[in-house]
């Protein structure tokens, strides 16, 4: 059903620059996005315009350019580094005689092929199922009569309205599965609540080197490597926290989360939501920043985003900027003029500044901004109205 990439398949990329600040960034994570796809890139079109065309996106000179591109190097499929509507994708690939991938659809591709757990595929599945949905009309044009089927359709239903309805029959089934999980892992969670056994979880954008980190501090061996979205399966371990002041250490869980991008599909944040439930009901959130990236602001406001979109925002958050061994800069701790927390700076690869981030932690759940009352439901912490207190900086 799906339109899965093979291995080595010859991609052009696309970009236009609207006039966005982060154009170069965001075309140099395009490049980084199809070499994880296992994509072979033989030609880039770039362009500037002050809005998309409504029928092509990139307008009927630019669609020419690409067309020759795609003949010359003979390529499979053409990239797009936007969202295209469904009426632009089935008009290019007309006008380019190839098959037209936006940003969305590759980010999909790429989720596919790296989630390994039972749950992982369900959540991806449910996220292309409903991209999916939006694009039914390609390619079946030439299936508009109608046809039938024993014990597929009835009498005079089109095989459009046919892939339709099994889609949502699917869909359907999905969310009732992940919806069961979900509830497994929220009884899970209360029970952790009962022993009174804090959560901290790992946010970031995508090669942040959460995994790195979490790996670090957990000794857990969690795939970790230099490409986007390596890690897309919530892993869970404990970590022991020192004794601070009246508290006296003791387990935390740590959880490692998939990575976060600029323009991340709606529909697959929805899918994830079970996932990254983990975010939005942690005690803390350690927000990972590759500080080695000269767009780490956009990062930063990207990460942002989508956990206001989860609902997460309202977790107390520590910033930890790492990657120090790129920069240079020396390991240490931040702090506002109160002498609150505000970040840490580390390096998961070499382990510097590891124990200063230990030594905040437990700080943080000394101090008692986010240790849960005695005995509390940490669900009904979650859905407290009050606004928790935050430790990042504005």
């Amino acid at each position: 059903m799906f339109e899965r990439h093979q291995g080595g398949e010859r991609v052009i990329l696309v970009a236009l620059d609207f006039g966005m600040p982060d154009f170069a960034e965001s075309v140099a994570e395009l490049r980084l996005l199809a070499g994880g796809a296992g994509l072979d890139v033989v030609g880039e079109v770039q362009g500037k315009r002050s809005r998309p065309d409504a029928a092509l996106f990139v307008g009927s000179g630019k669609a020419d350019e690409i067309a020759a591109l795609v003949l010359a190097t003979e390529a499979d499929v053409v990239i797009f580094n936007h969202e295209l509507s469904p009426a632009q994708e089935r008009n290019l690939e007309r006008r380019l005689q190839c098959r037209v991938v936006d940003r969305t659809s590759l980010i999909l591709d790429i989720f596919a092929r790296r989630a390994q757990s039972a749950e992982g595929k369900l959540q991806v599945e449910l996220a292309q199922l409903q991209h999916l949905s939006t694009r039914l009309v390609r390619g079946w044009t030439h299936l508009e009569r109608q046809r039938g089927g024993v014990g597929m359709r009835g009498p005079g239903e089109k095989q459009l309205e046919t892939d339709r309805r099994l889609i949502g029959v699917r869909v359907k089934a999905l969310r009732e599965r992940l919806a069961k999980l979900s509830k497994q892992r929220r009884t899970q969670r209360r029970a952790r609540g009962r022993q009174q056994v804090l959560s901290v979880a790992l946010v970031g954008y995508t090669n942040a080197g959460k995994s790195t980190l979490f790996n670090a501090l957990t000794r857990a061996g969690a795939y970790a490597a230099d490409q986007l979205f390596a890690t897309l399966d919530t892993t869970t371990r404990k970590i022991y926290l020192p004794p601070q002041g009246d508290w006296t250490g003791g387990e935390v869980v740590l959880s490692d989360t998939v990575g976060f991008i600029t323009q991340l599909p709606h529909d697959l944040v929805a899918a994830f939501r079970a996932t990254l439930e983990a975010t939005v009901e942690a005690d803390l959130l350690l927000h990972v920043i590759d500080s080695a990236s000269p767009g780490r602001e956009r990062q930063i406001e990207a990460v942002d985003k989508v956990l206001g979109e989860l609902g997460a925002d309202v977790v107390p958050q520590l910033r930890v900027y790492n990657k120090l061994d790129l920069t240079g800069v020396a390991p240490g701790v931040a702090r506002d003029e109160y002498g609150k927390l505000q970040s840490v700076y580390v390096s998961a690869q070499t382990g510097a500044g590891l124990e200063l981030l230990r030594d905040a932690l437990a700080e943080l759940l000394a101090a008692g901004r986010v240790q849960l009352e005695v005995g509390q439901d940490p669900t009904d912490a979650a859905n407290e109205t009050s606004p928790r207190s935050t430790v990042h900086s504005a």
